[in-house]
Order: structure tokens, then sequence, then C-alpha cells
């Protein structure tokens, strides 16, 4: 279709006749998100409170059918560019959000703490010195006051803000270190995701949310005993980015649960399940949060 007869098309929604109407939002979802721009100006030509309301819902179907594309893509081709995956999810409330941009905020984290930083160190002294760089002079911490924000789980806000939950928070730091040549890695723990720097024989912990506290086996070994479970090697060891991913979207799942938002837990729902792996996936009161 060429321009006009998109516009024509667009046009029709405001037809009296309900027939018609949904007969053109039938034909504009097969279209896609190329028609986005289109929709865009036709909201902002509109008088009528009822067409905009029409539009924007068009509009926000449009662009989510594009993440739900987009993170099945991701997991069905390995899940391998956590930070890709991390943008899907976070494009499912800012579609505009560019990938480079978000790229270029880690790149410019990891200079920061490149600066400071020397390869010779003991393993416990170079996570002391990142913890230096990313909780001090970074200022990034934990985001105690709106815990259960669903922007805890948007990679963009928590760059922006220095503020995340603990998965957040571990996911940034832990892409930082990586990038340093840093053997870390995500740890699933029930009710709370850490870090493992896990390189020949040296195996140790550390927990971003607590400004990089650094523990052993045991520490975890008491943690899941107070919890009554029996420990499993997932627990101690490194998960994948699918898991983490995953992880991340039961926590927004969690979130619009709180607020109350039905819709979206539903469409968060929709897109875990594109990236649900049976073998791989805990029970949801396992993971879910922290």
């Amino acid at each position: 279709m060429n321009d006009n007869e998109i516009k024509a098309l667009i046009s029709l929604l405001d037809d009296e006749d309900q027939e018609i109407t949904e007969h053109v939002e039938q034909k504009i979802r097969e279209l896609g998100g190329q028609l986005i721009p289109y929709l865009e100006s036709e909201w902002e030509d509109s008088f009528s409170p009822i067409h905009q309301k029409k539009i924007e819902e068009l509009i926000h179907d449009l662009q989510y059918q594009s993440v739900l594309e987009r993170i099945t893509l991701w997991k069905e081709t390995g899940g391998i560019d956590l930070l890709e995956g991390l943008w899907i999810v976070a494009t499912y409330q800012y579609p505009d959000l560019s990938l480079d941009k978000i790229r270029q905020e880690i790149k410019q984290l990891y200079l920061d703490v490149w600066l400071e930083g020397k390869s010779e160190m003991h393993p416990i002294d170079q996570i002391k010195t990142l913890n230096t760089v990313f909780f001090n002079k970074l200022k990034f911490a934990a985001n105690t006051k709106h815990f259960h924000s669903p922007s805890n789980s948007m990679i963009n806000v928590v760059l922006e803000s220095r503020r995340g939950n603990p998965i957040s928070l571990c996911v940034i730091y832990m892409m930082v270190a990586q990038q340093l040549d840093l053997p870390v890695y995500g740890v699933n723990l029930p009710s709370l995701f850490v870090l493992t720097y896990k390189k020949d024989h040296t195996q140790f912990y550390i927990n971003v949310f607590n400004r990089g506290l650094v523990f052993s086996k045991s520490d975890i070994d008491h943690y899941i005993g107070q919890l009554n479970l029996k420990p499993v090697d997932t627990y101690y060891q490194p998960c994948t980015n699918l898991d983490i991913i995953r992880r991340v979207l039961r926590n927004l799942m969690l979130a619009f649960e709180k607020i109350g938002d039905t819709g979206r837990v539903k469409e968060v729902e929709q897109l875990l399940n594109a990236v649900y792996d049976e073998d791989a996936t805990p029970p949801l009161s396992d993971y879910t949060n922290k």
C-alpha cells in the first residue's frame, strides 16, 4: 500500500459503521508496526477522544506484537546477547529505546571502572575495586524505596536513575565485570539474585544489592537452610541468559500485579511464555522478585 492508501485506510477508523471499523482494525494489525507513524499522525489530527483512544490501543497492540516477535527470535537464536534481551524487555514500555545507546552507556561504565583497576590484582581485590567505583563513584544503589516498581526491570531506567532491584543491579555489574575479563556470572537463588566469581578452583559470591558484599558457599548453605529448602546445583552455579530474562519478566509480572494492572500482567506473561523452557524454569514462587 502507498502512503495515500494507508492514510485512507486509517481515516476509516472513525467510520460510523462498526463492521467497517472492525475490518479496518484487522487490516491494520495485519500490516503491522510499519503503520505506527501513520497512526500517530492521525492521532495528532483528531479532535475525538474516543477516536484517539482507539488509535492509542492500536499503536500499543502493534508495539507489543513487535516486542513479542523480537523476544521470541532472541530466544530461538540462543539468547546469546544478554543486553539485547534486556533491551527487548525495556522496549515493552519504551518502544523507541535505542540498543546502541544502551551499549554505549554500559561501555562508559566499563571505562570508568577500567581506569581504577589492575589485572594482576587478587580476585577479591578486583571485586573490591569494582565495588568502590560502582557504588561510590557511579552511585549505583538498591531501590529500596520503590522496590516493586516496574521501572526496576527496565535497564534504561536503572542506568539513568542508578537505582534497581537485585537482578537489575546484578546484570549491569556483571556486564561491566565481564568486559573487564572477570569471570563473573549470575546465580539464581530463591528470592534473591546474586553473582558468582568462578575461575579454576576459585569461587565466591557477590551480593550486589548489598553493595557488593562478598560471601561464600557456606553462607548460601545457611540461607537455603533458613528457607527450609534442599540444596540444588542451580543455587550455587552460573545461570544462563535465558534464566536471567525469565526472572526479569517474572519480576515485571509481579510489579504489575501489585499495582493491579491485569492487562499488562497478561501481556508480560505472554512474553514469559515466549522464552519459557520447562526444564530451566523453576516454580514462579521460587524466583519471583529480587
